[in-house]
């Protein structure tokens, strides 16, 4: 789903330097998501991201990396286990995500 929003980001940089940065989403799902990061990092890297509001924490590994941009580069992250609550959006097996069932004929 896409969605933006800020998350802080820490881990390991591209030369092993430790580092946290806010950052913000593109695409979000109950396995990972789509990031904007500016810091340089590794393809297999971990990541720990904590939600703003909820400072819920959780670990994943970088999966995909784009290309580097002005506003910083598309980073691929994977859960390490699913977390469909963790972006703070209803992330179920509905094919329309939060859709009112009662309306519904």
């Amino acid at each position: 789903m896409f969605h933006k929003m800020r998350v802080h980001a820490k881990g390991r940089g591209y030369r092993g330097k430790k580092f946290t940065e806010t950052c913000e989403t593109l695409v979000v799902n109950a396995h990972g998501g789509l990031l904007l990061l500016k810091q340089e990092v590794n393809h297999g890297e971990m990541l720990v991201l904590i939600h703003p509001e909820s400072l819920e924490e959780q670990e994943c590994r970088i999966v995909y990396l784009g290309e580097p941009g002005d506003k910083g580069q598309r980073v691929g992250v994977e859960f390490l286990t699913p977390a469909p609550h963790f972006w703070g959006l209803d992330l179920g097996d509905s094919p329309v995500a939060g859709a009112d069932e009662s309306s519904v004929h």
